[in-house]
């Protein structure tokens, strides 16, 4: 239990500097954590496509990417705020 709480706040921290990275305002909490675990796994697929090594893992509750959280979740905030039009600031 105690991992799984750690593993969610670390999620959530990564996932509200992509955010911020981003260019993503709305949402709290939640939607941090969300973007935390759709960021690693976006973030690891691209490393593994372009042969990039791992940097950076948490090793709490299995390995958890947490550069590539940040640059996952960066990049899928862009390419939401992106399709949606929606103009950030």
């Amino acid at each position: 239990m105690r991992h799984l709480i750690i593993l969610l706040i670390v999620a959530g921290v990564c996932g509200s500097i992509g955010r911020a990275i981003g260019g993503g305002s709305r949402g709290g909490c939640l939607v941090s954590i969300a973007l935390g675990f759709i960021g690693a796994v976006v973030g690891m697929f691209l490393a593994q496509q372009l042969n990039l090594p791992k940097i950076f893992v948490g090793s709490f509750a299995g390995d958890f990417p947490i550069v590539w959280s940040i640059i996952g979740s960066a990049l899928f905030v862009a390419v939401v705020n992106f399709l949606s039009g929606r103009k950030s600031g």
